[in-house]
C-alpha cells in the first residue's frame, strides 16, 4: 500500500489518499478520471457490491476525497505548530484594517460626514431626547426605583453607542421591556442590586459577542417574542392603573396587581383619574399627527408648496414630542396648584439635581434591619438577582437586534457587533448609577422617523438629558404621576401585537400554541419563568418534527422493468427519530423484493441511528430481502460502519444502483 499526502497551504486540513492495487468487493463508482492506475480509498465505502477493473488491477472507492483534520495525521510538535500558525493567523485577522472598521463603525460613516447628515442628526437628536426625558422618568416608576434613576440609564449609553453601534436608529437608554424584567429580577432591593445587574448584563453580553454565544437568542421564536411583548404591555399597563387612578396597588404578578385594584378602587381620587385620563386621550390625539408626511413631495409626486411643507413639519414636530409637551403642561398645572396650597393629584416629588457620581457598582454594602445592621455581600446580591442575570441580557439584546433587523432596510446586521456595544455600554452605564437598558423600538420609530442620517444624533439627546439633570430637576418635583402614567399607558398599549394573529393563522396555526403559551405564562407568573416556558414549548414542537421524520414512499421500476420501493426520509436520523423510521421501513417493505433508502436529505447520524440501522439490515439479511443506501454521505456512512452492520449496501450513481438492483432481482429469482 502507498500513502501520498497532500497539504493545502495556509489550511489546517490535509488531504490524505491510500492507494491500492490489489483490493476486491468494490461498492460504489472508483477509478476514471485522473485515478486511472490508483484509486482513492474512501473509509466510509467499506462495503462492496460490484469490481471495477483496469489494466487488470481491481480498485475500491470512488473520486472523492476525504478530508480529515490534520492532528488526526500528525505529531504533538505538528500539532503545536499548527496550532501557532492559527494563533498568529488570528492574531493578524484581529488587528487587521478590517476588523477595526468592523468593531469601530465611526470610522467608516465619520470621514463621509456632511453638513446635511449633520443637521439630519440634529433634528433627530433633539426630538429623541425630548422623547427620552419623560420616558426615563416613567421607566424608573416601573423598575421601582428613585426617578432620578432613569435618567442615570439615558446619557452615558448615548455618548458610547456613537462609537460602537452599528445601526443608525438605535437610541440606547431604559425601555419598557428592560425596565420591567429589572423590577422582576430586583424587586425592592434597592438601587445597589439594579447597577449591579446593568453591570453583569453588560458583561454577560460583552462575552456572548466575544465567543460567538449570539446563537441563543435564535431560540426565542417570532411567536414566543410577540406573546411576550404583549404580555409585558399588559403587565406594564396594569402596574401604571394604580397611579392613574391615584391608589395603591401593590403586587408583581399581572392578576394579583389587578386583585389589588379592584379591592382599592373605590380610594380613586378624582383629581388623579381625570388628569390621567384626559391625557390618554390627548397624546393619542396627537399620536395621530406623526403619521403626517413631511416630505417634500406629495403620493402624486408634485411638489408642495414652501407653507405647505412647513405646516407640516411643525404639526409632526409637536406629535412627535408629544410626551415631553404633556409633561411640561401638566407639570405648569401642578406648579400652580402647587402654589395655591391644594394640589387635588399626586405629584412624582423631589428628584436629586446634578450628575451621578462616577463610582464601581457597590459589590457589598450595609443595611438597616430593626435595630441592626446587617452586610449584603456580593454573594448574597448574586443570589438576590437569580436568574434574571441571564434573562435580562438575553431579552434586552433580542430587542435591540429586532430594532436593528426592522430599520436595516435590507442591509445586514452584524450581530456580534450590537452584542459588544450593548455589552460596553451596559458596562459602563453601570459606573454612573444606571439599570439595564438597550435600544428602545418607540424612540427608534421617532429617530428613525426624525431623519437620523447616523449614531451621531445620539450625541444630542445624550447632552439633553445631562441638561435636564444639572438644570431641570426642580422642575421635576411638580409633575403629577398620573400624567407620566398615562405616557406609559399611551406607549405600551401599541406593544399589544394582536396583528401577528391573523397572519400566523393562515401560514400555520401551531405557531399560536407556543405565542398565546408564552402570553398566558408571562401573566398568571413571573416573567422570567413565561418565557423559559414559551421556549420549552418550542423546543417540545422542533423536539417533535425531528422524532417524526417525513418518509416519502415510491414503487419505481428501472429502464429494464426491474420494481423496487424508494423510501426517502426528509432530515437526519438522530435518536428521536430512528425507531419511527424502522418501523416504517419495516412495516412498507414486507411486501417488496427489493427496498432502497434514499439518503440524500440525511446529513447527520448518531449513536443511536447506528443501532437501530445494524438491526433493520439483520433484519433484512434474516429474510433475504436486499437493502440498499442510496446517497449515503460518507462521513453518516462511517458512523453506520461503526457498528459493522450486515450486509451494509451503499451506492451513490443512478446507474450503478439500477444495474446492482437488476443484478439483486436475478439472484432472487
Amino acid at each position: 500500500m502507498q500513502i501520498n499526502e497532500y497539504e493545502e497551504p495556509g489550511d489546517d486540513i490535509r488531504i490524505h489518499m491510500e492507494v491500492t492495487t490489489d483490493m476486491e468487493d468494490i461498492q460504489g463508482e472508483g477509478g476514471g478520471g485522473y485515478l486511472k492506475s490508483n484509486a482513492y480509498i474512501n473509509p466510509a465505502l467499506s462495503v462492496s457490491t460490484h469490481d471495477l477493473s483496469s489494466n487488470g488491477k481491481v480498485f475500491r472507492g470512488c473520486n472523492d476525497f476525504e478530508v480529515v483534520e490534520a492532528s488526526n495525521t500528525s505529531s504533538v510538535g505538528q500539532t503545536f505548530r499548527t496550532f501557532a500558525d492559527w494563533s498568529r493567523s488570528k492574531a493578524r485577522k484581529i488587528c487587521s484594517k478590517k476588523t477595526l472598521y468592523r468593531r469601530l463603525p465611526i470610522l467608516s460613516w465619520l470621514p463621509q460626514y456632511t453638513t446635511e447628515k449633520a443637521v439630519g442628526d440634529l433634528v433627530a437628536g433633539i426630538t429623541v431626547g425630548l422623547t427620552v426625558i419623560p420616558q426615563a422618568l416613567a421607566y424608573s416608576n416601573i423598575a421601582h426605583l428613585p426617578l432620578q434613576y432613569g435618567l442615570y440609564t439615558s446619557f452615558l449609553g448615548c455618548f458610547i453607542y456613537i462609537f460602537l453601534g452599528g445601526c443608525k436608529d438605535v437610541p440606547f437608554g431604559p425601555t419598557a421591556i428592560v425596565s420591567i424584567i429589572t423590577y422582576e429580577t430586583v424587586g425592592d432591593k434597592g438601587a445597589e442590586h439594579a447597577t449591579l445587574l446593568c453591570l453583569l448584563t453588560g458583561a454577560i453580553q460583552l462575552l456572548m459577542g466575544l465567543f460567538g454565544f449570539g446563537f441563543i437568542i435564535d431560540f426565542v421564536s417570532g411567536p414566543v417574542a410577540s406573546g411576550f411583548t404583549s404580555a409585558v404591555a399588559l403587565i406594564i399597563l396594569t402596574s401604571q392603573v394604580k397611579d392613574l387612578l391615584g391608589i395603591t396597588a401593590p403586587g408583581s404578578v399581572f392578576i394579583h396587581t389587578w386583585s389589588n385594584i379592584f379591592k382599592n378602587i373605590h380610594q380613586t381620587k378624582v383629581g388623579d383619574a381625570v388628569l390621567g385620563f384626559l391625557c390618554i386621550l390627548s397624546l393619542l390625539i396627537l399620536r395621530l399627527g406623526s403619521q403626517i408626511p413631511i416630505s417634500t413631495t406629495s403620493e402624486d409626486g408634485k411638489p408642495r408648496t414652501p407653507i405647505k411643507i412647513w405646516r407640516n413639519r411643525l404639526l409632526w414636530f409637536i406629535a412627535t414630542s408629544r410626551n415631553a409637551i404633556l409633561v411640561v403642561a401638566s407639570g405648569s398645572i401642578g406648579y400652580y396648584y402647587y402654589k395655591t396650597g391644594h394640589v387635588p393629584f399626586s405629584l412624582i416629588g423631589y428628584v436629586p439635581q446634578g450628575l451621578p457620581n462616577l463610582q464601581m457598582p457597590k459589590f457589598e454594602y450595609e443595611k438597616i434591619e430593626g435595630n441592626s445592621t446587617v452586610v449584603v455581600t456580593f454573594k448574597d446580591m448574586v443570589s438576590d438577582l437569580g436568574s434574571g442575570i441571564i434573562i435580562v441580557p438575553l431579552l434586552a439584546l433580542l430587542e435591540n437586534i429586532a430594532i436593528c433587523k426592522a430599520f436595516a432596510n435590507g442591509k445586514t446586521v452584524d450581530s456580534t457587533q450590537e452584542f459588544l456595544a450593548m455589552g460596553i455600554c451596559n458596562i459602563l452605564n453601570s459606573f454612573v448609577q444606571a439599570f439595564p437598558a438597550s435600544g428602545s423600538l418607540s424612540r427608534s420609530a421617532v429617530q428613525h422617523s426624525s431623519g437620523s442620517r447616523t449614531p451621531l444624533c445620539s450625541v444630542y439627546a445624550g447632552i439633553l438629558v445631562v441638561l435636564a439633570l444639572l438644570f431641570f430637576t426642580p422642575c421635576f418635583y411638580f409633575i403629577p404621576k398620573a400624567a407620566l402614567a398615562a405616557v406609559l399607558i399611551a406607549a405600551v398599549i401599541f406593544m399589544v401585537e394582536v396583528k401577528v394573529v391573523k397572519p400566523m393563522w393562515r401560514t400555520k396555526k401551531s405557531d399560536l400554541i407556543p405565542g398565546l403559551g408564552t402570553f398566558i405564562a408571562c401573566l398568571i407568573l413571573p416573567l422570567e419563568r413565561g418565557v423559559f416556558i414559551g421556549v420549552a414549548i418550542n423546543l417540545i414542537f422542533i423536539l417533535h418534527q425531528a422524532a417524526r421524520p417525513k418518509i416519502t414512499i415510491e414503487r419505481l421500476k428501472t429502464k429494464n422493468g426491474f420494481e423496487y420501493l424508494m423510501l426517502t426520509p426528509d432530515r437526519c436520523l438522530i435518536f428521536p427519530s430512528v425507531d419511527y423510521v424502522r418501523n416504517l421501513v419495516t412495516k412498507y417493505s414486507t411486501k417488496e423484493k427489493i427496498v432502497v433508502l434514499d439518503c440524500s436529505y440525511i446529513y447527520g447520524a448518531d449513536y443511536t441511528a447506528a443501532c437501530v440501522i445494524q438491526i433493520l439490515t439483520a433484519d433484512f439479511a434474516s429474510r433475504k430481502q436486499p437493502l440498499i443506501f442510496y446517497n449515503l454521505k460518507p462521513s453518516v456512512s462511517a458512523v453506520f460502519e461503526g457498528l459493522s452492520p450486515k450486509d451494509f449496501v451503499v451506492v451513490y450513481n443512478e446507474d450503478e444502483l439500477e444495474r446492482l438492483i437488476e443484478h439483486k432481482s436475478f439472484v432472487i429469482k
